[in-house]
Order: structure tokens, then C-alpha cells, then sequence
């Protein structure tokens, strides 16, 4: 059922799924791209770090798992609902995932996630695939106002965020589960033409 609107979509729909979806450069030249079949065992491995256990309670536990998570990536960006990108050295060497899940064409809205693995921490990575996406969805998509959260323990999260222009909003109480138990969640976000 489509919902009447008394006011136009801020980006139209078919924009976004009816083209491939884009590789990304950031200014310190790393490149986002699709996740390919080649990443699977750098994703798998992935998700057997601590630090990223820590914050992700959704982990694929098989090779043919992160198949299925990346053929639902594909759906995502073909359904308009979202994109998912590996964070690569020169398009091959993985150093991390960024995504921008939950497109609202109709207010201009969507939410970033993202995850760094041990050796590209503190190097800002996460930073600078944050504002290469951010930029994207912005300028060439549209976009007005992306948010990201995370565990108000995940001060390096927290950093990123700020870095990159996400402006902390307040604290989503009790918002998320984590493997030791509920945890509060702060709001970053950031406006077009911040």
C-alpha cells in the first residue's frame, strides 16, 4: 500500500536501484566498492575479533552466511533500501565494511554503520570512509540527514563520528542489546550543508 503524501519525496525513487551501485574514493585514497566473493573469508574473519563482537551481536558464523548477508546486500541496493561497501587499500586489501541502511526517500533520511578490522585502527579509516559516503549521499544522491548511533561505550565509534561531522543529539536509553546485556546509544547526525 503506497501512502499518500501531501508533499514530494525529497529524492525520487528508481534513482539508486536502476544504476549499479557506485565505488567510492576518499581523500586518503582508499576506495568503497561492493563486497565481492573474494572478500568472504576477510568478512568471515572479521567478525572473530573481539572488538567487533563487542558492538555487533549479528554475525555470520559461516562462509556460506556472509554469502547470504552480501546476496541480501545486493537485494538492499536494487530495492532501494540500502548499500553496503567493503572499505578497501586500492580496491582489493579489506580493511573494513561501511554501509548506509534504512533509505526514507520520501523525508531524505538513512542511517551509517560501519566497522574497521585491527590493523586499519586509528589510521582514520573509519573517518574517511564516513565522509567520502556522507558526501555522496548528500551531494549526488540527495540525502538530508544521515544518523549513525552506537554503545555510549564505544568511544572510538564515538570519535569517528564526531570527526566526520555527525553531531551528537542525545542518548537513546536502554536502545540496543549487546552480548553483556542492554546498552544506552548515543545519536550523532549530520545535515546537508553542515
Amino acid at each position: 500500500m503506497t501512502r499518500a503524501l501531501s508533499t514530494l519525496p525529497v529524492i525520487a525513487s528508481g534513482i539508486l536501484g536502476s544504476s549499479p551501485q557506485p565505488t567510492l574514493s576518499t581523500i586518503g585514497g582508499l576506495l568503497l566498492r561492493p563486497w565481492e566473493e573474494a572478500d568472504v573469508p576477510a568478512f568471515l574473519s572479521a567478525y572473530r575479533d573481539d572488538e567487533i563482537r563487542r558492538w555487533h551481536t549479528r554475525r555470520p558464523a559461516t562462509e556460506s552466511q556472509v554469502r547470504e548477508w552480501f546476496d541480501t546486500y545486493r537485494q538492499d541496493w536494487r530495492q532501494e533500501r540500502g548499500g553496503h561497501w567493503a572499505i578497501t587499500r586500492d580496491g582489493v586489501e579489506v580493511l573494513g565494511r561501511i554501509a548506509l541502511r534504512g533509505f526514507d526517500f520520501d523525508d531524505g533520511i538513512a542511517s551509517a554503520a560501519y566497522w574497521v578490522l585491527p590493523a586499519a585502527r586509528g589510521a582514520g579509516v573509519a573517518s574517511g570512509a564516513l565522509l567520502a559516503l556522507t558526501m555522496w549521499a548528500m551531494d549526488e544522491v540527495g540525502f538530508q540527514r544521515l544518523e549513525l548511533d552506537h554503545s555510549i561505550r564505544n568511544h572510538a565509534s564515538c570519535k569517528v563520528a564526531i570527526k566526520s561531522g555527525y553531531i551528537l543529539e542525545g542518548t537513546k536509553r536502554s536502545a540496543a542489546v549487546h552480548d553483556d546485556g542492554r546498552h544506552d546509544m548515543h545519536l550523532h547526525a549530520r545535515i546537508r550543508g553542515e
